[in-house]
């Protein structure tokens, strides 16, 4: 029988109440020590019917192999009720379920007189543990062997075989098999049909067949939407999703929930919202629809909502799964939301989930982006299988955190350890090589990946070059390399170009990038400031106007800066001069006195890049209430001393901010961790990790 297991592809965990435990760990006992104690006559009956119904009782619910075992035991000893048809299929279930199904084939072999429901008990078993070659034969054996006669739960296991192993030949037999026995319009029948032929890719075939069914359940929905989903076909799904809710009938399900996750990727916040409108008219939520809302805000940058609704879930009394944690861990790195990525932590170690590949990746990853290099190194260190996405991690994230020949040692650990690494690990390396500056040996791994591993270079690969090139201070090389390139450059690395243009003040390349971008990407605000700075730094006012202009005229607002601290478990955003926060009087305070010490001590602000022809009074003041800063006065009133400061970005770091960062972490003796939309900034006695090198 087709079951909603079908579709939904999250594992889940039951919700059980601390009472229902209570009462589970009270009956088995009690209905084992009943039956013990069940006079057993001479040929090995008991006379006890209560006790038989109890282990019977027992039978049903379990799902402990120890127990089974004692239950098993227990039957022996009662061969008239073992020699029940009824009891016999109760067996064979609790072995299948409990991760045995060739014991379930021992019982069935020993049943003297098989019907049609034994049979759909074994091949269900054989499917469920993927054995579809023995489920193929045990069908075929069913006719030619037994002559018991399929029934309309039979065809569905079978076609979920054939579904399972891409056996298209044999799914299309089996269709005309139920089309003559007129079984074509059973809904379990259909469901399963459908499912069959999306797995191997006639997505026209189970249209059809969807689209036929006289009757439809929500089984029905999931199985289409999933299909276009897994398929990608995104925009499909979706709109079979929307029309399902316009119906309203009938309600999408966790099922829902889970076949349409995979066309959640990078979408729009409409279909977010859709879905978002979906989970919230469930009348009854189960995990499985907690995480795969969960898992939408996340792959969808959108960590703040991630975050809250985990919060609301545990608040629902729902106990998060491995998948929970490894969907909101992203999103805790993405908010630098520290306190709960530990709290989530202690709950994997609480809990034992370790080892787990995805949850330890997840976790490293975690302290990664919340600036904690040494906590990601832990639990890279203590993980007892490691494959390529655990080592390209650890690799990005010394890589981002400016320790670039540490990355390359950990890369060769890696080829040495026997795993190859993919492209995206050649990625890392070849950011972290960008990002500490190391031109030779980046140069080096683009080599070895097309001559020793010959991967063709992706655009992500190109990218990397570009900008390892030009922030080295090569940009002729960087638009040579561009011209070169084997496929047509997009936005990632005609901006690497121009952002390496306004580093360097190179306004004759600077500009030819700038007229790509504007083609390429015509409404993306930041390539228009970044030609803006190279006109500023160059004094050209007249043409920072008419960059200005040029964006008022289309409508384009620079996006506006922002930088989020998490405290006493809240995340606290600030922007360019904002006065909305609470404590706004005692911040722009500690910001008065840190300047003056500051001014004290040397610091000159860094006024070339302020993007107005104004006096540079006034450009000092516009730089000196940057959210940078604001953000690092706000947690230096809050925190005790010594306390490091974590700050995450939404753009890329000022010259000034990082200028008078050093300067503050001198005088205050802290160590603040900036992290922008490129990497990170560790600032500890006035020095940062970067060396000024971004």
């Amino acid at each position: 029988m087709l079951t909603r297991a079908t579709v939904v592809a999250a594992p889940t965990v039951l919700h059980v109440t601390r009472e229902t435990k209570h009462r589970r760990l009270l009956f088995f006992p009690r209905a084992l020590s009943h039956e013990l104690a069940a006079p057993v006559d001479a040929d090995g009956g008991g006379d006890d019917e209560g006790g038989s119904a109890a282990l019977i009782q027992a039978l049903d619910d379990c799902r402990s192999p120890r127990t089974l075992r004692s239950l098993h035991a227990r039957l022996l000893h009662r061969p008239r009720l073992l020699a029940d048809p009824a009891v016999q299929i109760k067996l064979m279930r609790a072995l299948a379920s409990c991760g045995d199904p060739h014991g379930a084939r021992r019982m069935f072999d020993s049943a003297p007189n098989k019907n049609a429901v034994f049979f759909n008990v074994m091949i269900r078993s054989y499917v469920n543990h993927g054995l579809h070659g023995h489920a193929f034969r045990l069908f075929a054996d069913m006719s030619l062997r037994h002559h018991v006669r399929p029934d309309n739960y039979t065809f569905p296991c079978v076609l979920k075989a054939c579904a399972g192993s891409d056996h298209l030949a044999g799914g299309l037999q089996l269709h005309g098999a139920v089309t003559k026995l007129g079984l074509d319009t059973n809904i379990f029948v259909g469901n399963t049909l459908i499912a069959l032929y999306w797995r191997c890719g006639r997505l026209s075939d189970a249209l059809r067949m969807f689209d036929e069914m006289p009757n439809k359940d929500v089984v029905s929905w999931n199985a289409m939407i999933a299909g276009y989903a897994q398929n990608g076909q995104y925009d499909r799904a979706i709109e079979l999703c929307e029309k399902m809710v316009a119906l309203r009938k009938p309600k999408p399900d966790a099922g829902t929930m889970a076949s349409i996750l995979p066309a959640m990727s990078n979408t729009n916040q409409t279909d977010i919202h859709l879905v978002r409108k979906m989970f919230d008219e469930m009348g009854k939520k189960d995990l499985v629809s907690w995480n795969a809302m969960i898992a939408i805000y996340a792959n969808n940058s959108m960590s703040a909502e991630a975050v809250e609704l985990f919060s609301r879930m545990e608040m629902a009394g729902f106990e998060p799964d491995a998948v929970t944690l490894a969907s909101v861990l992203p999103a805790c790195g993405d908010l630098s939301a520290l306190s709960l990525g530990k709290k989530i932590h202690e709950l994997t170690e609480r809990k034992r989930m370790r080892p787990n590949l995805v949850l330890e990746n997840a976790l490293m990853d975690m302290y990664a982006n919340c600036g904690c290099l040494e906590a990601a190194r832990e639990v890279f260190d203590g993980m007892k299988r490691k494959d390529v996405v655990s080592w390209t991690t650890i690799i990005s994230a010394y890589g981002m955190h400016g320790h670039g020949m540490k990355a390359i040692s950990l890369f060769e650990q890696m080829r040495k350890s026997g795993l190859k690494p993919d492209p995206i690990a050649f990625v890392s390396i070849l950011a972290a090589c960008s990002h500490s500056g190391l031109l030779n040996k980046g140069k080096y791994y683009f080599k070895c990946m097309t001559e020793c591993y010959h991967f063709v270079p992706r655009i992500e690969h190109y990218a990397c070059m570009v900008d390892l090139l030009g922030r080295s201070g090569h940009i002729d090389e960087a638009y040579d390399f561009i011209l070169k390139m084997s496929m047509k450059p997009n936005e990632r690395v005609w901006g690497a170009l121009l952002a390496a243009c306004r580093v360097y003040s190179n306004m004759e390349i600077g500009l030819i990038a700038a007229d790509h971008l504007f083609k390429l990407v015509p409404e993306q605000s930041g390539y228009y400031v970044l030609l803006s700075n190279i006109y500023a730094r160059a004094g050209r006012w007249e043409d920072v106007m008419l960059v200005r202009n040029l964006m008022k005229n289309k409508g384009i607002k620079k996006l506006p800066g922002c930088s989020n601290v998490e405290l006493w478990n809240k995340v606290h955003t600030f922007h360019i001069g904002d006065r909305l926060h609470p404590q706004s009087k005692e911040i722009y305070e500690k910001l008065d006195v840190l300047m003056r010490r500051l001014k004290e001590l040397g610091y000159v602000a860094e006024t070339d890049t302020a993007l107005h022809d104004i006096e540079e009074e006034d450009k000092e003041g516009h730089l000196l209430v940057h959210s940078e800063k604001l953000a690092i006065a706000f947690v230096l009133v809050n925190t005790t001393p010594k306390t490091p400061i974590r700050i995450t970005m939404n753009l890329r770091m000022c010259g000034d901010c990082h200028h008078a960062a050093k300067f503050i972490s001198s005088i205050v003796e802290r160590e603040i961790i900036i992290k922008d939309t490129n990497r990170f900034h560790h600032f500890e006695h006035g020095v940062c990790t970067c060396g000024d090198y971004w």
